[in-house]
């Protein structure tokens, strides 16, 4: 099993927006690196939703549902999608400053490839995100 990370502005899809679809077709990313990535998603990988722009943290898991075909938004072959369904709210949102700040997690994507909206993370490092969720001391 993989462990991802992807990235949406809440104001355009909030956590609560996709706890309330119920899933989400996960499209319209347009860099090769992030759609590469979308392409391995497997079906039952977990996901981070991360808020960016706004927020900047980790606020929920979902799951792969449904693994990479094309985008429908769009003709050019080039581009997938996958179709993410909501686990749950993390107990508390991770922010990025706290992530940046803890030295395990200084080679993770989303401080190395920051912009990129579709990453790969480690199995300790979405552990130990989700530990410091779980944390209420923090």
């Amino acid at each position: 099993m993989n462990h991802w990370l992807v990235k949406s502005e809440p104001f355009v899809y909030s956590w609560d927006d996709f706890e309330k679809a119920g899933r989400s077709v996960w499209d319209g990313v347009r860099n090769y690196q992030a759609r590469n990535n979308l392409k391995a998603m497997q079906k039952g990988d977990w996901v981070f939703f991360y808020h960016s722009n706004e927020g900047l943290a980790v606020v929920g898991i979902a799951q792969v549902d449904r693994e990479a075909y094309p985008d429908p938004t769009t003709d050019d072959a080039r581009w997938v999608v996958v179709e993410l369904v909501p686990v749950q709210k993390l107990k508390r949102p991770v922010s990025l400053q706290e992530i940046k700040s803890d030295n395990r997690l200084q080679e993770i994507a989303l401080i190395r490839q920051s912009r990129l909206s579709v990453m790969p993370i480690k199995r300790e490092e979405f552990d130990l995100i989700l530990s410091f969720s779980n944390d209420e001391n923090t």
